[in-house]
């Protein structure tokens, strides 16, 4: 029987092929709550951000929980591995700023492209297209993206720590409706002064991490959470003040859930998406630019997670390109990341997609879906705890990240970097993507550079076709871009 048709063998009540995967459900638990803990700011940032458009918040922020609890217990349970989901930033940012702002576009008709991204992304997960894609991308290109990641997880934590402030010259920003400022090239990072309880908390919160990771202590990264949160009280950053359990606020959620459920198919949203000519390439367009953002994002970071830590080994690289259906983990987890856009943009969000965050959980010893449910039932949870969970403060949360970076950016090594063949486009993508803040511009630099490079040598031939479109689409689309 060929290796890609056996079916892996678990011991009677190991759903999760604990053992073969050498964990435990301890472990897994663990994991779960860690990553939930480093991604549950999505809760409350998503509803700020598209509640901007005019969608109601109380709506958004329970479409935001149930599309991130299906589609983790989808990862979680169909293709057991440890990865969650959620509404995804920058794919939420561009959903306001671009589509709605400076498009034009109603909120209902950015909902129906989203749908339609999520069902392209579908076609091409059933396809096999997908999969394709993951197989033209060169090995030195996967390890700079493992290695991007942990630079740009690490980046997120950085911030979130508030340790950075950047100086802007007047005359090199602009102030958008909503206030957010958008700063030139010109704005220089600095180091904040430490004198603020806020960057303490997340100072002491690394040093703690560090401490604990070098001691080989269980659970370092959730126990360096709790403990920073609890520290953060006496300082006034930790607030338990507003935590406070009402059915009133949930009933109220519910019943405004009906503004956005549907609303992409309503007259408002797909019922008038075409119905202007004019815009109708700039819809496509538009669509596109979603559905690549979105595609690359996670093959980023499955790659960049999934192959350092094990969870998608050799054999199962092997079985991705010569299994058919679902019998590969990579093939189920890209169809579970696949279906969460769609079900997301049905209930009323932007995009959801598998987080980088999960990295912290991985990070933490997470191996299988079990992890994942755990983090789906965390939110499930939150419809009646949101409240209690929006207490774990930034600083809590944020050396969790700037630690996992650490771990992540190993990856590098296996990048031959005396080779500038080898380098430059590896360089591309694992710097990039931090400096860009999206793992898809990184993995788009790496790709064009990559082409470049290869052409440069006379090598044309040995780019990949997949690759090579690629390329040029992340072109074309930055061309779209510029011209918006």
């Amino acid at each position: 029987m060929e290796e890609s048709k056996k079916t892996p063998y678990r011991p009677k009540g190991d759903f999760f092929d604990l053992k073969r995967n050498r964990t435990n459900a301890r472990t897994e638990i663990l994991a779960g709550l860690t990553t939930f803990f480093t991604m549950s700011y999505i809760l409350f940032v998503n509803p700020q951000i598209l509640g901007l458009t005019g969608m109601n918040q109380q709506a958004v922020f329970l479409a935001t929980i149930i599309a991130s609890s299906i589609g983790t217990l989808v990862m979680g349970l169909f293709a057991n591995v440890p990865y969650a989901l959620a509404p995804g930033m920058g794919l939420n940012a561009f959903f306001t700023y671009t589509v709605c702002f400076s498009l034009g576009f109603k909120w209902q008709q950015a909902l129906a492209m989203v749908f339609i991204c999520g069902v392209i992304n579908i076609l091409i997960t059933v396809t096999k297209f997908r999969k394709s894609i993951i197989r033209s991308i060169p090995k030195s290109i996967q390890n700079a993206i493992g290695g991007g990641i942990g630079i740009f997880v690490a980046y997120i934590g950085i911030k979130s720590a508030g340790l950075l402030n950047f100086t802007s010259d007047p005359g090199t920003y602009q102030m958008l409706k909503d206030k957010t400022v958008v700063a030139s090239s010109g704005a220089v990072p600095a180091i904040v002064p430490l004198n603020t309880p806020s960057v303490l908390l997340a100072l002491f919160g690394i040093v703690l991490m560090v401490v604990l990771l070098m001691a080989n202590v269980r659970g370092a990264i959730l126990i360096g959470i709790i403990a920073t949160t609890v520290v953060g009280i006496p300082f006034g950053v930790t607030d338990f003040s507003n935590a406070s359990i009402t059915a009133g606020t949930l009933g109220s959620s519910f019943s405004q859930l009906g503004t956005t459920f549907g609303a992409a198919f309503g007259p408002a949203g797909m019922g008038t998406l075409f119905a202007d000519p004019s815009k109708r390439l700039l819809v496509i367009m538009t669509i596109f630019a979603f559905s690549l953002s979105d595609t690359f994002d996670t093959i980023g970071t499955f790659i960049g997670t999934g192959r350092r830590t094990g969870i998608f080994s050799m054999e199962d690289e092997k079985a991705l390109e010569n299994s058919k259906g679902f019998r590969s983990k990579m093939d189920r987890a890209l169809f579970a990341d696949s279906i969460a856009t769609s079900i997301g943009a049905l209930f009323g969000t932007s995009n959801t997609t598998t987080y980088v965050e999960s990295a912290a959980g991985i990070g933490a010893g997470g191996r299988t879906g079990l992890t994942s449910v755990t983090t789906a039932v965390m939110f499930l949870l939150c419809t009646v705890l949101a409240p209690i969970a929006g207490c774990i403060p930034a600083a809590a949360t944020a050396p969790a990240l700037v630690l996992v970076g650490v771990m992540m950016m190993s990856s590098f090594r296996e990048v031959n970097w005396p080779d500038l063949e080898e380098a430059i486009p590896a360089f591309g993508a694992g710097i990039f993507m931090a400096l860009c803040y999206s793992i898809s511009y990184g993995i788009a630099a790496g790709f064009i550079f990559y082409c470049i490079v290869k052409i440069a040598k006379g090598k044309f031939k040995e780019i990949h076709p997949i690759l090579l479109v690629s390329a040029i689409l992340f072109i074309l689309n930055f061309i779209v871009l510029a011209l918006i």
